[in-house]
């Protein structure tokens, strides 16, 4: 692990997490919780199998994360975040929040995605305006998986896989599914640029910041 040698705190943090790929393992561990060498593989695509083993060493020397042991029948090494590496959240999510307007233009032709990384703009832009109401379920396919975002007693999160019961389903592009969540596009703008709603869609009035 290199060092820029400067007595700067922002210098000793890069020279723990500044490398490529080390952010975005720790994005992992924190959206999916501990997780196997082969689910993080698969969460990063493009990343060398030999450079991930090496960035999860020296994020285990540094302290950021621990290995631990699962118990059977999983009986294999699990990857987690320490204290130390869990409190690395609201950087992350400052970096994301910078990052939106980058996403403005849509996707490159060659970018990945993957439908967990919906959390930062579920838990960034949505809120649940009426925390008095049933619970809500809204189903996002907006990759490979689907997943699901659960509004319940004033919190919003995203929850891996199908609604069991959803209220509404969305289908799109992320890039769409982003903009009507950030409030770049209403509902109709979304229909227009391919969005497919079932359900009843007045219910994202309950987590937009506007009324759709």
């Amino acid at each position: 692990m290199r060092s820029y040698g400067q007595y700067c705190a922002i210098a000793k943090s890069l020279d723990l997490v500044g490398d490529r790929w080390t952010l975005l393992i720790v994005r992992e561990l924190l959206l999916s919780g501990p997780r196997r060498y082969t689910d993080l593989r698969n969460a990063l695509p493009g990343v060398a199998t030999n450079l991930l083993a090496a960035r999860l060493r020296e994020l285990e020397d540094a302290g950021i994360l621990r290995s631990e042991s699962a118990p059977p029948p999983v009986a294999t090494t699990l990857y987690a975040l320490t204290e130390r590496g869990a409190a690395l959240e609201p950087v992350l999510r400052e970096l994301g929040r910078w990052g939106v307007p980058m996403m403005a233009a849509g996707p490159a032709a060659d970018d990945h995605f993957r439908s967990h990384w919906l959390s930062f703009p579920v838990s960034e832009f949505l809120s649940d305006r009426d925390p008095d109401s049933p619970p809500l379920a809204i189903e996002l396919r907006a990759g490979e998986d689907p997943v699901t975002v659960e509004v319940r007693d004033g919190a919003v999160h995203l929850e891996p896989g199908p609604a069991a019961d959803p209220g509404l389903v969305l289908e799109a592009s992320p890039h769409v599914i982003l903009g009507l969540f950030a409030g770049a596009l209403d509902l109709a703008g979304a229909r227009a640029r391919g969005l497919r709603t079932r359900g009843d869609a007045a219910l994202l009035g309950r987590v937009r910041p506007e009324a759709v």
